[in-house]
């Protein structure tokens, strides 16, 4: 009689509008099977055509199908739609999204979490000496989060979180609030009126100062030593090119940034070069691109090693008795993925170790490196 096969659904967005990433995250987990699955395993693709009706759907037809363990959604409304289904049928599920609020009651959520982003960074930050923190952030969920982050670790002894500036989240002009985080108007009065009165006095001593002012745009500095700007690609850009123009120097003031920045070409804008921000380790993700290139002629999309670590884990899983029961789930020693350790906390989010980058004019360098394990138990 043959064994029976461990039945594996993993849920994607295969047609609709991210049916391109849906595709890039299948042929991740397709990848991660060639990898680490034997015979006594079977990958199930459900289509949630990338809405909740489509989730509830899938993952309907893959608990049918006799699916004993869920991977996916991609989407926290789908995750939410297909939650249900999966949890009256006793399923765990491992769904891609960043959204923590779906996380629990069997769901656990692979994304990648700001929070944890922020404080490490911050923390990092406080190690090199930052003592007085600014924010910039859009006025969103993602943005509010960092800042409930920042206020968090800004309780550390020594660390002064100082100022809070929120824009638009469909803002396409950021120079009001650049100009009012770096209180220019005020910093110019400044200046101007000591320029002034210096005028005024016409004699050697006014003479020399009124030299060594003639460059400056300003006077006085921020009340700052660090800026976190929750913003990634061409909006990022847009911001840090505002920042010199409004006298935010970039060498008196730290820029840092959260996983948003994790993306090539930010070396292009100058004021951000030096900068520091949180990610998983480059090195295994940068062995998993090359090897997704070389089995599927392009690239891959940044989320694809979700769905090969989530695919990864299962098929290890599949070999354990009682392989995807929450305790093997939430094993504190956590597991090795291609974007560094993990674990899944009781809470259902993920725990990860993350290194610090620091951006360069050609690419980023890695400042400190990612814990190569989880020393401390997890968070109950």
């Amino acid at each position: 009689m043959k064994p029976e096969v461990p039945r594996i659904a993993i849920l994607l967005p295969l047609s609709g509008p991210s049916a391109k990433v849906g595709r890039d995250l299948l042929n991740a987990a397709q990848l991660a099977l060639f990898h680490f699955a034997d015979q006594r395993f079977e990958l199930l693709p459900r289509d949630t055509r990338g809405t909740p009706e489509g989730a509830a759907d899938a993952a309907a037809r893959a608990i049918g199908d006799g699916a004993s363990l869920i991977l996916g959604p991609l989407l926290s409304g789908s995750v939410e739609a297909a939650a249900p289904a999966a949890r009256a049928a006793g399923i765990n599920v491992i769904a891609f999204t960043t959204d923590r609020t779906v996380a629990g009651g069997g769901v656990f959520t692979m994304g990648f979490l700001p929070g944890q982003e922020v404080a490490r960074i911050v923390a990092f930050a406080r190690q090199r000496g930052v003592r007085r923190l600014a924010v910039l952030a859009p006025d969103s969920t993602y943005g509010l989060r960092v800042v409930e982050q920042v206020r968090q670790s800004a309780e550390a002894p020594g660390l002064f979180l100082t100022d809070i500036a929120y824009y638009d989240p469909l803002a396409t002009d950021f120079a009001p609030v650049v100009r009012s985080l770096a209180d220019y108007d005020a910093r110019r009065r400044n200046l101007l009126d000591q320029v002034e009165a210096l005028r005024a006095r016409d004699d050697e001593v006014a003479a020399a100062a009124l030299k060594r002012l003639e460059n400056l745009q300003t006077l006085g500095d921020v009340p700052f030593d660090a800026l976190l700007i929750a913003e990634g690609g061409k909006r990022l850009q847009a911001i840090a090119a505002l920042l010199p123009y409004y006298d935010l120097d970039p060498k008196k003031v730290r820029m840092l940034g959260t996983g948003q920045w994790d993306t090539p070409g930010l070396g292009a804008e100058p004021a951000l070069v030096g900068g520091w921000f949180a990610a998983p380790s480059p090195a295994a993700r940068a062995d998993f691109v090359e090897q997704y290139r070389a089995a599927y002629g392009a690239p891959p999309h940044r989320l694809a090693t979700l769905a090969y670590d989530a695919t990864a884990l299962a098929a290890v899983l599949a070999r354990e008795d009682g392989g995807f029961q929450p305790e093997k789930i939430t094993a504190a020693q956590g597991f090795a993925g291609r974007d560094g350790i993990f674990r899944f906390l009781p809470t259902g989010i993920a725990e990860r170790g993350l290194s610090v980058l620091q951006v360069r004019e050609r690419g980023t360098a890695v400042i400190a490196d990612a814990p190569s394990n989880f020393s401390a138990p997890p968070v109950r």
